[in-house]
């Protein structure tokens, strides 16, 4: 079957609107992604796998990535960073595949956000497990506290989606359709104000696979130079803080929003 050039394939596959997402569509995915996804999909098009199997395909390459930060030195960190962009190519060439073979399904959209729970998650846990030094780089016994901070870190990740999927669970049992993201704005106007600072600030996002693979590897590129781990452990300080406090801001922000009304 012949392939479709990119002027064809593109408004199918990218449909109006889809980079604009201000909560669906990842930053790498409007800055340079989905131009190497829109040409791989091409390449794939005649393959047999399914959508559902690319995006079991991500699942994978997000967990390896986290499976990877165990590796000693920079090449776990490098390794780490290059798995977590196969994931987000991966990420953005199921949706694609299935928008031009007509195939979506609630299926996908199911596998696609437990895709995001475990592979964001392996990735912060792994990057405890790799500041523990479960293999002595140091020279000193493992330290598990580090492990428990990417674990914490990990949870709040999976805690800040889950309050965002669980409004729509909220609004279908009573009836209501999915929020909009208009549906978003906070109703009194100090919150609206502490929203527009926290995005600003986007500190909220560094818990995210793409972030946090790049906050890894500059603390493994430090790490690197400075000879131990000093600044891999307090990245995971970092990033359990935030994922913390993000858990808590987030849950309030849906709380005082007009989201569940």
């Amino acid at each position: 079957m012949p392939k479709p050039s990119l002027a064809e394939l593109r408004p199918v596959v990218h449909p109006g609107g889809l980079k604009d997402r201000r909560s669906g569509e990842h930053w790498a995915g409007r800055l340079y992604m989905r131009e190497i996804s829109l040409r791989c999909t091409r390449v794939l098009l005649n393959t047999r796998l399914t959508p559902n199997q690319y995006t079991g395909l991500m699942i994978l390459a997000g967990i390896a990535a986290g499976a990877a930060l165990v590796i000693p030195g920079l090449a776990g960190a490098i390794l780490g960073a290059l798995l977590i962009q196969l994931y987000l190519l991966l990420d953005c060439v199921d949706g694609e595949l299935a928008r031009w073979r007509k195939v979506t399904s609630t299926t996908g959209v199911y596998l696609d956000r437990v895709g995001h729970y475990l592979s964001e998650a392996a990735l912060l846990v792994g990057f405890g497990i790799r500041a523990a030094d479960v293999l002595h780089r140091d020279g000193a016994a493992t330290q598990w506290q580090w492990a428990f901070l990417g674990t914490l870190a990990a949870l709040g990740a999976i805690l800040i989606k889950a309050e965002t999927d669980l409004v729509d669970v909220a609004r279908a049992r009573s009836g209501m359709a999915a929020a909009e993201d208009a549906a978003a704005t906070p109703r009194s106007s100090g919150m609206a104000l502490a929203r527009k600072a926290a995005a600003a600030l986007k500190f909220h996002r560094l818990v995210g696979g793409v972030e946090a693979s790049l906050v890894i590897l500059a603390a493994g590129i430090a790490d690197f130079v400075h000879g131990d781990l000093l600044f891999t452990r307090v990245a995971v300080v970092l990033l359990a803080a935030v994922a913390v406090l993000q858990t808590v801001l987030h849950l309030v922000s849906i709380l005082a929003s007009s989201r569940l009304r």
